[in-house]
Parts: structure tokens; C-alpha cells; sequence
């Protein structure tokens, strides 16, 4: 993950750090605790408050940060191997 951030603007990295700030933060408004101190259940139903809500750059904020997860789960080659990944620079052609 830290390699597709390298490169990134310093306006990003300002955005993705204020964003997690709000994530871990934001949620005391609600439950009074912040994100890490909230059970599975209440995890889940705030994440998909922003994943669902109407504010654009709320969406945006998490879709990005979404992203950034998943490429950094399935970036590790023990999840590659385990789905049977492996990349070639034949791309799809390789897969024929």
C-alpha cells in the first residue's frame, strides 16, 4: 500500500490522514466512543453511513480509503497465492 501512495501529491496524503481522522473520531457524536472502541455491530452500521452517505466528498473519502484496504489485503503475496493470483505482464492473454 505504502508503494501506491509513494509518488501521491502531499495534498493527498493531508486528505487520507484528515479522513481517518474523522473515521476514528466522528463517531463519538453518535456513540460516544471512537471508531476503535466500537463493538463489530456499531463498526459496521457507521461504515455504512459513509458509504451511503449524501454527502459527495463523504463518499468519496471512504470509497478512496476502501480502496487503499483492499489493495493492501490482497496486495500481500499470502493472498495472492491463496486466490491463485499471479500476475504476468501478458495480462489477460497469460490467462488463455
Amino acid at each position: 500500500m505504502e508503494e501506491s501512495l509513494r509518488g501521491r501529491p502531499a495534498g493527498l496524503h493531508r486528505q487520507l490522514r484528515l479522513f481517518l481522522r474523522v473515521v476514528e473520531w466522528l463517531p463519538v457524536l453518535r456513540y460516544g466512543r471512537p471508531f476503535t472502541a466500537l463493538d463489530p455491530t456499531r463498526r459496521h452500521q457507521f461504515l455504512t453511513s459513509l458509504q451511503d452517505s449524501r454527502v459527495d466528498r463523504v463518499r468519496v473519502g471512504f470509497w478512496g480509503l476502501r480502496t487503499l484496504a483492499l489493495l493492501g489485503y490482497y496486495g500481500r503475496p499470502a493472498a495472492a497465492a491463496r486466490l491463485g493470483y499471479r500476475p504476468d505482464a501478458n495480462g489477460w492473454e497469460a490467462a488463455r
